[in-house]
C-alpha cells in the first residue's frame, strides 16, 4: 500500500484577498500573493499602485482591512478562532515582526550611534542577544555589506550608499526569514545605487527570501525569479522577468515599461527618477 502523498510546502509568503484602504480610498484591491523560500519577487509599478502599501502589510507596518498574510505558516496579526479572526496586540505583533527584515527608501539609522551599534542594537535589545557576541555579529555583517573599514562611524559620516547597506545589514542581524525592500536605492544618487544593488544580489544569491519594490529594471530582469506589476491596487501581470519585461501581455504593462525605457533613453535611469511612495495615502 503507498504512503499518502504528502501536501506540497506551504509558501513562505501566503497573501489571500488582501485589501486595505486609507480615509476611504481603495488601495489594496484583493491581493492574492505566494513567494517560495529562497525566492526574489520584484513588485513593479506605478506610484499608488499599492506597492509599498502591500509590503507594509507583509510586516504589519499597516493593519489589513480584508484577506489574510501568512510568513513561514503563521497568520500575521490575527489569531485565527473557528474562522473568525482576533487581532493580536502589540506585543505579539511585534514578535511576528522579529522575522521579517525590511529596508526603507529612507535609512532611518540612529545618528548618535556608530554603524557597529546600529547594528548591533536590536539583537541586545530585542532578541537578548549576549553584547560581546552581537557586537562580532554586527561586524562580520558589516564585512558582508562591505563596510568592516567604516564600523566606528556615524551615518553622518557615510555617504547614501553605505547607510543603507548599513540599514541592510542592521535588518540582517536578527536573522530574518524573508527581507522586505521598499525602493531601497530610490533616495540614493544615481553613482551610489550599485554598490546597494550589489549587496542584494550577494543576498539573492545566497538564498534570502526577498520581495523589493523597485525601478530599477536591470535588477529586476537579473535577479528576480519572478516579477509582479500592480497596478491601481491590483496585480495585473506576474511571471518570470523574461516574459512581463521583455514580452508584457496586459496594455498597461506595456506603457509603464515603454515610460521607464524612454526615461533610461533620455539618461534618467530608474534611480535617478524620484519616484514618491506609495504609502503617502497613509495616514
Amino acid at each position: 500500500m503507498s504512503e499518502t502523498a504528502q501536501a506540497p510546502p506551504m509558501p513562505l509568503v501566503h497573501a489571500v484577498n488582501v485589501t486595505k484602504s486609507f480615509h476611504g480610498t481603495e488601495v489594496l484591491k484583493g491581493i492574492d500573493m505566494d513567494v517560495d523560500r529562497g525566492q526574489v519577487v520584484c513588485l513593479l509599478g506605478p506610484s499608488g499602485s499599492g506597492k509599498t502599501t502591500f509590503l507594509r502589510c507583509i510586516n504589519q507596518l499597516e493593519t489589513i482591512d480584508g484577506g489574510r498574510i501568512w510568513v513561514d505558516g503563521v497568520l500575521m496579526g490575527y489569531d485565527d478562532r473557528a474562522g473568525r479572526l482576533h487581532r493580536l496586540g502589540d506585543k505579539a505583533i511585534a514578535a511576528q515582526r522579529r522575522d521579517i527584515g525590511m529596508c526603507f527608501q529612507r535609512f532611518n539609522l540612529f545618528p548618535h550611534m556608530t554603524a557597529t551599534e546600529n547594528v548591533l542594537e536590536a539583537p541586545v535589545q530585542v532578541r537578548g542577544e549576549n553584547k560581546a557576541q552581537a557586537r562580532k555579529d554586527a561586524l562580520e555583517l558589516l564585512e558582508q555589506v562591505g563596510l568592516a573599514d567604516r564600523c566606528h562611524a556615524y551615518p553622518a559620516q557615510l555617504s547614501g550608499g553605505q547607510q543603507q547597506r548599513v540599514a541592510i545589514a542592521r535588518a540582517l542581524a536578527m536573522k530574518p526569514k524573508l527581507m522586505l525592500f521598499d525602493e531601497p536605492t530610490s533616495a540614493l544618487d544615481p553613482e551610489l545605487v550599485g554598490e546597494v544593488l550589489a549587496v542584494m544580489r550577494e543576498l539573492a544569491d545566497d538564498g534570502m527570501t526577498m520581495i523589493v519594490v523597485t525601478h530599477e529594471m536591470s535588477f529586476a530582469r537579473e535577479v528576480a525569479d519572478r516579477v509582479v506589476f500592480m497596478d491601481g491596487g491590483v496585480v495585473i501581470e506576474q511571471g518570470p522577468p523574461a516574459v512581463v519585461i521583455s514580452d508584457p501581455q496586459h496594455p498597461r504593462t506595456k506603457a509603464f515599461l515603454q515610460r521607464m525605457r524612454h526615461e533610461e533613453a533620455e539618461g534618467h535611469a530608474g534611480s535617478a527618477v524620484e519616484v514618491p511612495a506609495d504609502d503617502e495615502l497613509t495616514p
